[in-house]
């Protein structure tokens, strides 16, 4: 059984949904996020637009993340976006239904997992699959998990980092913490707030993550970078400027913690593996992956070599898209087929 140009696979993820189509690779892109009118219950936006309106819409009208530390924290609001996301893809009803491949944190429940599934179904599908957010990523950056070798990835996405050892198609060990992009742009926020009585928005500490963070021991020359705010004490706008070395003193907490999450997974690794991950390294993968010097400090935690994805953004969307291009040779991926 092949797969046919209309089908598609979704990463649904806690900063972003990915779609792939087959055929075509990803055709959406957007921020996980849904603006809900609280007056009527109702759905003002979804995605960039929903997005776009974080602190700036009427008080009425609320941005909410459906996912939250990597697991799905509002089933129907989850349910309405993956539903909006693919129809966004499948304009035209008379299509033939797809087969949709949706990729899904490891640690989903299996409440969670129906939800996926019958969201996709009400959507249109004639047939979903599943795949657990490892072994996608891993696909994506390109290992052969199908194979009788050890390949270990540490996909760290918005709200959860997760770390396995796969092999034969499947997942031999791993561990998924609750530490990850979104809690670095908290730390930051918290850091801010305490250290200079500042308060800001998400955009303003994930840009400080992104340009100043840092997870390597030696912080450097100490510089500042201005950012803008509201005061604590007057309620009033201000600008302030922040020392680049305090912001990556305050992220060193949650990277500890993943750093911690590899060693362990090293640890309990079978002795049959170790010696594949000493050949083939680490590979890193999600926008964490990108967190300025966390390959060099995991190469020297670890004694590993460790690399980062071509596309570590977008691994697990092209892998679970692989399975959409390439079903019959990965098809034992697949955690679960559900007919409708």
């Amino acid at each position: 059984m092949s797969f046919n140009s209309c089908d598609m696979a979704v990463d649904l993820g806690t900063a972003n949904t990915r779609v792939y189509v087959g055929g075509r690779g990803i055709v959406v892109n957007e921020p996980s996020v849904v603006a809900i009118n609280t007056h009527t219950g109702g759905i003002v936006a979804v995605g960039s637009e929903a997005r776009d309106m974080i602190g700036r819409a009427r008080s009425n009208i609320v941005a909410v993340r459906p996912l939250k530390d990597g697991v799905i924290a509002d089933l129907e609001i989850s349910g309405w976006m993956l539903r909006y996301f693919i129809l966004k893809v499948r304009k035209r009803r008379w299509e033939a239904r797809p087969r949709i491949v949706v990729c899904v944190p490891s640690c989903v429940t299996g409440v969670e997992r129906r939800a996926v599934v019958e969201a996709a179904t009400q959507a249109g599908a004639r047939q979903v699959h599943l795949i657990e957010e490892p072994i996608a990523a891993a696909i994506g950056a390109g290992l052969p998990v199908h194979e009788a070798t050890g390949n270990m990835v540490v996909d760290i996405g918005g709200g959860t980092t997760e770390v396995a050892v796969i092999s034969f198609g499947d997942i031999i060990t791993a561990q998924s913490i609750r530490v990850a992009g979104d809690e670095l742009d908290d730390t930051i926020a918290q850091h801010i707030k305490k250290e200079y009585h500042l308060l800001i928005g998400e955009h303003t500490a994930e840009h400080l993550k992104v340009t100043v963070g840092s997870a390597v021991r030696e912080l450097g020359p100490d510089e500042y970078i201005e950012i803008r705010g509201r005061d604590l004490i007057t309620g009033l706008p201000r600008m302030t400027a922040v020392s680049t070395i305090k912001i990556r003193k305050a992220i060193e907490e949650p990277v500890n913690a993943i750093v911690d999450s590899v060693k362990n997974i090293l640890y309990t690794c079978p002795p049959e593996l170790s010696g594949d991950i000493i050949d083939r390294g680490i590979v890193l993968t999600g926008g964490g992956a990108l967190l300025h010097g966390l390959n060099e400090r995991l190469r020297h935690e670890t004694g590993m070599p460790v690399h980062i994805a071509d596309e570590p953004l977008t691994a697990a969307a092209l892998g679970a898209g692989r399975c959409v291009e390439e079903f019959g040779a990965l098809r034992r991926v697949l955690s679960r087929r559900i007919r409708t």
